[in-house]
Parts: C-alpha cells; structure tokens; sequence
C-alpha cells in the first residue's frame, strides 16, 4: 500500500536555511533556559533555608544527577521518535510518521512506570552510594522521595514536547515549559517557607509545576492543530526498537553525564573527606546548577534544529543541511562566548543567589572559572552530534559521546587522586577540549560520505 500523501508544501522545503534554523534555535534555546529553572530555582530557595541551606543543598546535589538520569529516558524516546518522524515528514509518509508517534506515546508511559517504581525500591542505596553523607543523607531522601510520585509527568512532558518542536510550533514547545517553569518559580516559596515544609515542599512544587506541562504537551498532541497527533494502535516492535536504536545517543549523552556527576560527588566526598568533602558537594551543586544554564540551552540550539537536518536529510537535500550545520555553529559558538565572559568575569552574581557563607562564595566563583574553561570548543560536538542524530546517524553519535565521557570518566578519577579533590574540577575543560578535536576531525571524514548518499545509512 502506497502511504504517501500530498500535503501542503512545507517550510522545511521553501524557506531559506538560516532563517528556519534560527526560527526553531531561539524557541527551543529558551524553552531550554527555562527548563534549567526548575531545578535552579529549588536549589536557590533550598539553600537559602535558615539554619540546613548549606546541608540541605549539598542533599539536592545529590538528588541531581539521579533525577537528571531518569529524565534522560525522555529524550531517548523523544529525541530517538522526532527524527524519525521529521525524515518521514520529509518523504511525505505521513501514516508512517503518525505511527512513530503512537508507538513513542506508549513506550515512554511504560517506561515511567517502570523507572519510579525501580528507583523507589532502590532509593535510600543508591544515595548513600551516590554520595549522601549521613548529615545530608535526610535531605536528600525527603526530596527525591517526593520527586520520583511525579515521574510520569515528568517524562510525557519532556519526551513529547520534541514532537511538537519537530512539526515547527517550537513557540507552542516552549510555552509548555515556560507554563511549568513559572508554575514552579510560584509554588516553591509557598511550599518551603509559607507552609515550612522544606526540601519535601521543593519536591512537591516541581511535581505539581511538570503536571501542568505535561498537561499542556499532551492537551496540544491530542488536538486538531499538528499535522501528527497521537493515535491508538499500529503499534510495533520494530518501529519501537528504531526510535531506541536513533536516541541512544541523546540518552547516553544526558545518563553519562548524570552518572559522570554522580562518580564525581563520590570522588569528592572520597579524597575530600566528611568535612571538606560535603563542603565542596555544595560548591559543586552550584557549579553544575551554572552548567545547566551553559549545556540545555545549548543542546536547545543544536537540538532543536534536527527537524531541519531529518527533513532535509530524508528529502536528499544536503546543500541546505550544510547551511544549516554552518549557522548552527555559529549561533552556538556565539551563546558559549557569552556564557564563557559570564563566568570569568560575575560568576559571583549568580552564586550568590545560592548562599551567603564567604567561604562557599570563594570557593565556588574559583571552581565555576575552571569547570568552564572549554564550553566554546565544546559547541563543536554539541553540533556534530546532535546534527548526526537529526539524520539518524546513530552510530557515529554514539561513538563521538562515549568517546568523550570516556575522557572524561578517566579524568575524574586520574585527577583528584593525583592533586586533590579540588582538582576534579579540571576534568570537565580537558574532556571538552578532546571532544570538540574528535568530532571535528569525524564530521571532516566522514560528512561529505553521509551527506551524499543517504541511501548507505
């Protein structure tokens, strides 16, 4: 059965590259920025909690990496399904882009109940073996105890909002987040201090805040207004293991990360020592809580224009998914110049949204200097990666983020034993540096390859 059809002619196919790529970056970048507030915003009202902020905070760090590593599942299924449906979208197979969906929608609600209800058995382990010191270890469980009940929406939220950026209502995206983000800016005050519930009311406000996105994403899908909704039926094993197979490398680049953090706080906790060592799970909270504020909004750019790279891609037109590479490198290497000058030059602004304690201050400002010492190269594999995971290049994307964790994950380990624990921050610049040489040396090689016979891929 022939399942092409003939819909209206689209965007991706007429209007020029750089105005499509900055028309998707800018909304998906800021959906992005805004994202980053539901986790920043907990910590800034959680360390300024009178009498535990400093503990208390060190807790949220730890509950960090392993909510960010349950998020990741989202965007395996979302950033594995989107392209897809953008490359079928491209060949006009619109059936089979409106089966990718179905089959995301239902992969991803099993897997969220399935990931809560491990990681609830699992908790109080795997915080004591992630880093959480007995003083902080109360914190700690009381937050993610509160967080893992909104895991579900959670996950819908975040996975299938890529299929609303992925059809071009990247503004529709982003107010979902935006919605959820302003959700939980509201609610946090009001839990923690008006009902004094602490870290636990923190939890329960970011719950209450990814109900109200997932609310928003799955009322959109539901609706008449994309060109792909979300149906029942048509589900496959075969369509499921390729959206798997294609977002494996967003999701090991976003669990690698959650678990290189994670071996990070147990590496500073290790040669720090219970003293120094809780003090610098702190410090590193903030360090990482800036980070997120330098990577989503740049995995936002990157990756929120893989419709154009899939689209393209499935149409054989690799003179526009040059042009669209080049400007979002540039639109890259742009946002992590200014984000660099932010950090070598007020990092102190925003540490001190954190904490007041000088000696947290101090240590703080000195770290945030060397952890972003190699955010502008790291723009490099940011594109690379992302724009081969658009077209569904899957192997070499993988490839190019294992390659750097790897980096690294030996970094982490060689660096703190060798010098300190302080010197764990240095592990992060060394790995950027390695990974922007690779992924360039590896789009040089092998790009024209791919971008001129798809048919091989």
């Amino acid at each position: 059965m022939n399942e092409k059809n003939s819909p209206a002619r689209s965007p991706l196919d007429t209007d020029r590259v750089r105005e499509l790529v900055w028309r998707l970056a800018f909304p998906s970048m800021l959906a992005q920025f805004v994202n980053v507030l539901y986790s920043i915003v907990d910590r800034m009202y959680i360390g300024n909690i009178p009498e535990i902020g400093p503990a208390a905070l060190a807790g949220a760090g730890v509950c960090g990496p392993i909510v960010t590593l349950i998020s990741s599942f989202a965007s395996w299924v979302g950033v594995g399904g989107a392209p897809l449906m953008s490359i079928r979208m491209g060949q006009k197979h619109m059936r089979a882009a409106s089966r990718i969906v179905a089959n995301c929608f239902v992969l991803l609600s099993a897997m969220a109940v399935l990931i809560m209800l491990a990681v609830f058995l699992l908790k109080d382990r795997l915080l004591v073996w992630f880093g959480a010191s007995p003083s902080i270890f109360p914190y700690a469980d009381a937050y993610l105890t509160w967080y893992l009940l909104g895991t579900v929406f959670a996950l819908l939220a975040t996975g299938m909002n890529q299929f609303i950026i992925c059809q071009g209502f990247a503004k529709t995206g982003m107010m979902s987040v935006v919605l959820g983000a302003v959700c939980n800016i509201a609610l946090d005050p009001v839990f923690i201090f008006v009902l004094d519930m602490g870290v636990k009311g923190a939890a329960i406000a970011t719950v209450i805040s990814q109900m109200v996105s997932c609310a928003c994403v799955l009322g959109f899908l539901f609706s008449k207004k994309p060109l792909v909704r979300i149906t029942f039926g048509s589900y496959r094993r075969r369509v499921m293991a390729q959206v798997l197979a294609v977002g494996l490398s967003p999701f090991l680049i976003i669990a690698t990360d959650s678990i290189l953090i994670i071996v990070m706080n147990m590496a500073i906790q290790r040669y720090g020592g219970s003293g120094q060592g809780d003090m610098l799970l702190t410090c590193n909270t903030i360090v990482q809580s800036f980070m997120l504020m330098i990577s989503m909004p740049l995995g936002g750019i990157t990756g929120g224009t893989q419709t154009v790279m899939g689209y393209n891609y499935g149409a054989k037109r690799p003179d526009r998914i040059r042009k669209a590479f080049k400007h979002v490198l540039l639109l890259g290497l742009a946002f992590t110049s200014l984000m660099f000058f932010i950090a070598h030059a007020v990092p102190e602004i925003f540490v001190r949204i954190f904490t007041r304690e000088p000696a947290y201050i101090e240590t703080t400002v000195w770290a945030i200097r060397i952890y972003t010492m190699g955010i502008i190269p790291m723009t490099v594999q940011y594109t690379v990666v992302d724009g081969f995971t658009g077209m569904g290049v899957a192997k070499v994307a993988v490839s190019l983020s294992l390659f750097r964790k790897f980096v690294y994950f030996l970094a982490i380990l060689a660096l703190p034993a060798l010098f300190g624990a302080g010197a764990v921050f240095f592990a992060e610049p060394v790995s950027d540096v390695v990974a922007c040489i690779s992924s360039a040396t590896v789009f040089l090689l092998l790009g024209g390859k791919i971008l001129g016979d798809n048919r091989r891929l």
